[in-house]
């Protein structure tokens, strides 16, 4: 199995930025979807963003399109979400994930991903 660890995550005000990173380990992402979800709390993980296996296709959420951009890095197993314009109802745990299937499809839901890695906390003070 991937193991997947997130890292970039912290404190910052409202209409800063922040970049996530998600570097795998014990296996390579270059043939797997990724995905970034968040969850904050009291409420259910949802979907924040999605990239193609080639990095080909991108979706986003409504709430973070034109804000948060996905990309990859496959030579370096490693994929990021670059965050900006941050507002206060951002503020959750972010976690990566890969795609169960390789050459996947792109998906938002999160049962599509059987690789999570254990979250990084945002928080955005207004």
């Amino acid at each position: 199995q991937v193991q997947l660890v997130e890292s970039g995550g912290g404190l910052v005000q409202a209409g800063g930025s922040l970049r996530l990173s998600c570097a795998a380990s014990g296996w390579s992402l270059s043939n797997y979807t990724m995905g970034w979800f968040r969850q904050a709390p009291g409420k259910e993980r949802e979907f924040v963003a999605v990239i193609s296996w080639n990095g080909g296709r991108t979706y986003y959420a409504d709430s973070v399109k034109d804000r948060f951009t996905i990309s990859r890095a496959n030579a370096k197993i490693t994929a990021y979400l670059q965050m900006n314009n941050l507002k206060p109802e951002d503020t959750a745990v972010y976690y990566c994930a890969a795609d169960r299937r390789t050459y996947g499809s792109i998906s938002r839901y999160p049962r599509d991903f059987g690789s999570w890695g254990q979250g990084t906390q945002v928080t955005v003070s207004s």
